[in-house]
């Protein structure tokens, strides 16, 4: 299926484009320019959205909430820059979430399917030798007392995973990417909720693979597929960078990280791709975005692992997460996912959409960092409001 101009969207602006030759500029120089108020990077809004914590114990909330103050106050203290000796003590804490008890073990101390202060660490350590850190290093003693039930999951460092085929249309589930990073995956379509953006079909990602980790402009070339993988502007190029929401590596709380690249309506279509027996096959997702719960079964298709298949296994996930070059930033509410057979992600997966695995398909998540076998996402509840668009799927 392709979406073409009949269907009364508008093609991206070809003047000032970072990244495109003079003859590309000229070529596509009939299009409108947008106006002075869409150069503006956007600011994350918080949606209002249903506590998936609601059953809980106030305890270990308020636990894990004063492990995330001490985990921000790490990062503002270090300006976002990761010490030689980052990973001794409390610093081995790269993420906590509300998971589920796995069984009394060195890793867990938790009731089978009882709720648990899942710990994410980069390097392995016991349940009580992570409880004694994150009482040394940021103060909380109520962690210390018996009655908390604790997992431990090496993730290793999370990174912002930045990482085959050229496809035209491009569907969703392949490589993409800002033309100064390498590469990430096209998510899923989107339009806007508003003039002019309700007229624009955009491609929608993260922050890091389609405006490359804040350091891109509205109108910057964007290719598929990615530049690692042979992209290069103009001849590969599917849209343009139209909005992200900006990346807070000083210690601030990020909730997304997810931009949309406003896309030539004849290069890319709403499908979602897969290999079968080595050929392409599509499928389509739903738009009616679901909250995530402990224990989902979920799919994605990415650039790098395919179609997979995963389940959450932890809600409210507040983490560390690297971008190179020495910054971190903080992430809360996330989701965690765990592969249901190997890994459920790779570097290049980032911007995948992440989606209800059953016939209904709904969107749950935007795939954006990973370490060890958990992906991490983004509620796609909060990645629509924050960038202010609906999915086109």
């Amino acid at each position: 299926m392709m979406i073409g101009n009949e269907n009364g969207f508008s093609a991206p602006p070809g003047s000032s484009g970072r990244g495109q030759s003079a003859d590309d500029e000229e070529a596509v120089g009939q299009f409108s320019v947008p106006g002075d108020d869409d150069n503006a990077a956007e600011s994350a809004s918080v949606p209002d959205v249903p506590d998936a914590l609601s059953g809980v114990s106030m305890e270990l909330l308020e636990i894990k909430r004063s492990i995330e103050d001490g985990m921000r106050q790490s990062i503002s203290q270090a300006g976002g820059v990761r010490a030689a000796d980052a990973f001794s003590d409390g610093g081995n804490i790269q993420g906590v979430s509300i998971g589920l008890g796995e069984g009394a073990s060195d890793s867990s101390s938790g009731e089978p399917g009882l709720p648990a202060l899942t710990l994410y660490v980069a390097e392995p350590t016991s349940v009580d030798r992570a409880k004694a850190a994150i009482v040394g290093a940021m103060g909380v003693r109520a962690v210390a007392s018996d009655k908390v039930p604790v997992n431990i999951v090496v993730t290793g460092v999370i990174d912002a995973q930045p990482h085959r085929f050229r496809l035209r249309p491009a569907p969703g589930g392949v490589s993409v990417g800002h033309f100064r990073i390498t590469a990430g995956t096209i998510g899923c379509l989107a339009v806007g909720r508003s003039a002019p953006r309700n007229s624009r079909l955009m491609i929608l990602s993260n922050n890091h693979v389609l405006a490359n980790s804040n350091g891109g402009v509205f109108n910057d070339c964007i290719v598929q597929p990615g530049p690692i993988d042979g992209g290069r502007c103009p001849q590969d190029q599917v849209a343009v960078l139209e909005r992200f929401v900006p990346i807070n590596f000083s210690g601030g709380v990020n909730f997304v990280d997810c931009a949309t690249g406003w896309a030539w309506p004849d290069r890319v279509r709403p499908e979602l791709v897969y290999l079968s027996g080595g050929v392409p096959a599509y499928f389509r997702i739903s738009n009616a975005l679901v909250a995530p719960a402990l224990g989902m079964l979920v799919g994605k298709s990415g650039r790098t692992t395919q179609l997979t298949q995963g389940r959450i296994t932890g809600l409210g996930a507040t983490i560390n997460v690297n971008y190179g070059g020495g910054r971190i930033a903080l992430f809360q509410d996330q989701i965690a996912i765990t592969g249901v057979s190997g890994a459920f992600s790779a570097g290049g997966d980032s911007g995948s959409s992440i989606w209800t695995w059953n016939q209904q398909r709904n969107p749950v998540g935007l795939l954006f960092a990973g370490g060890g076998n958990i992906t991490f996402a983004n509620q796609m509840r909060r990645v629509v409001v924050a960038l202010d668009i609906n999915l086109y799927t």
